[in-house]
């Protein structure tokens, strides 16, 4: 199995966590996304994704690119258990809105970040940030509602895809000028996610043990 990514990537970084949460064995291609921008070469174009975008992961000679289209690959294939996703048709009907508002995540406060971190100029950050604002104030009000009647996660009684789809990029916001002091329950999510077993983190996201020192 090999994954091409990007160590600064939230996209990347969802794969890597399921994989290690997975506990799968895999190979790591490093593409050199700033400065070198390697993933609009002709060369990553051609042979791997003609849309210019990482994470993409091969598998047994399956090539397949979208972050949260190689989650529900990962976890149909390797999960025994279907603990991240579950059988249950109304559950996974909730896990593919929230897979859908994780791309709305990306739309918007990935772009931020890129514009604040990287110096993406392409971006209206206006726009981008009022709209982050946005699907976090909806984010805010289920997950409230959720904790009320005593659940933690976005979907279901246990962490799921869902959860890895929303999280890494909600996380960084802070990155891209956005701040979820304003949102209670979004934040107390984002504690219960690090305070997994066996989470780990990536730069910007670290382990609640280490933010503790």
């Amino acid at each position: 199995m090999k994954l091409y990514d990007y160590e600064l990537s939230g996209n990347c970084y969802k794969i890597r966590f399921f994989l290690h949460m997975l506990g799968l064995p895999y190979e790591r291609h490093s593409v050199n996304f700033f400065p070198a921008r390697e993933h609009k070469l002709d060369s990553f174009l051609s042979d791997v994704n003609p849309l210019g975008q990482i994470p993409v992961l091969e598998d047994d000679g399956f090539q397949l690119r979208d972050a949260q289209a190689i989650l529900v690959y990962l976890a149909s294939r390797y999960d025994r258990d279907r603990t991240w996703y579950p059988d249950d048709p109304r559950l996974r009907g909730e896990i593919q809105i929230w897979l859908a508002t994780a791309d709305e995540i990306t739309r918007t406060a990935s772009a931020a970040r890129l514009h604040d971190s990287l110096g993406y100029t392409q971006f209206d950050i206006k726009a981008c940030r009022a709209g982050a604002h946005a699907v976090f104030r909806v984010m805010d009000d289920h997950l409230a509602e959720r904790q009320a009647s005593g659940q933690q996660w976005l979907a279901g009684s246990h962490p799921t895809i869902a959860d890895i789809a929303c999280f890494p990029y909600t996380a960084l916001s802070a990155e891209g000028g956005i701040t979820v002091d304003e949102y209670p329950a979004l934040r107390q999510w984002l504690w219960n996610f690090r305070s997994q077993p066996r989470f780990v983190g990536m730069a910007g996201i670290m382990a609640l043990e280490l933010t503790n020192q």
